[in-house]
């Protein structure tokens, strides 16, 4: 924890696109890490990193773009592959923001959109 009460937060999100496609990619990851941002009142500069990883059905793109698109240009963004496990939710996009913030881990907003919400039934909307 920093003097001020700033702490380093881990933020989980998750969406998924009907088709695998750099367009879709592209909508539905930055619809995602928008509402990552605006649920937990995360300024861009306080990010230090962003994961991405993808189910291997999904190969058109990398989500990373559309964080570049929205202006985390100066942030580092990684993109791996999802281990592909049986039944798993399909064309599945998954995020882990590192960021500064003032909240505790209590108070952090996971977010998951479209189908991915099933991965989290236990979590508020």
């Amino acid at each position: 924890m920093t003097e001020d009460g700033w702490r380093l937060v881990a933020v989980r999100g998750a969406t998924t696109v009907e088709a695998d496609t750099p367009e879709q990619i592209q909508e539905r990851t930055g619809e995602v890490l928008t509402a990552i941002l605006e649920r937990n009142s995360i300024n861009p500069s306080d990010i230090v990193s962003i994961i991405f990883t993808v189910t291997p059905d999904l190969v058109s793109d990398f989500p990373a773009v559309a964080a570049r698109n929205l202006g985390l240009s100066r942030t580092p963004l990684l993109c791996s592959q999802e281990i592909p496990v049986a039944g798993s939710v399909e064309r599945c996009i998954r995020v882990l923001m590192y960021a500064y913030s003032p909240q505790t881990k209590e108070e952090i907003r996971h977010v998951y959109l479209h189908g991915a919400r099933q991965l989290r039934t236990d979590l508020p909307e």
